[in-house]
């Protein structure tokens, strides 16, 4: 139950980011005797699951200094004869 409770209290410091290595670690670094197996069982059993967030991953970079291609069409997809507007996806 002590173990338990400073488990609980460790992982609340965390915000929920640590799982069972890294909190042996810190429990060891406090002075307390406990196996990495124990804190994993302890803390699936009582649900304390780590959670990481996700890194934000730029895919954009509209601030580029390369030249910007003019929009012909604006939108307007409606032609005269066939084989005047021609257009793509690419994705």
């Amino acid at each position: 139950m002590v173990l338990l409770a400073h488990i609980r209290e460790q992982f609340a410091l965390s915000n929920g980011t640590y799982g069972s290595p890294r909190m042996t670690v810190d429990l060891r670094a406090d002075g307390l005797a406990c196996g990495k197996h124990r804190v994993a069982r302890l803390m699936w059993d009582n649900a304390l699951k780590a959670l990481q967030k996700r890194r934000y991953k730029k895919t954009t970079d509209s601030d580029h200094g390369g030249p910007v291609a003019p929009n012909l069409l604006d939108q307007d997809f409606t032609a005269v004869a066939p084989d005047q507007k021609w257009g793509v996806d690419i994705s």
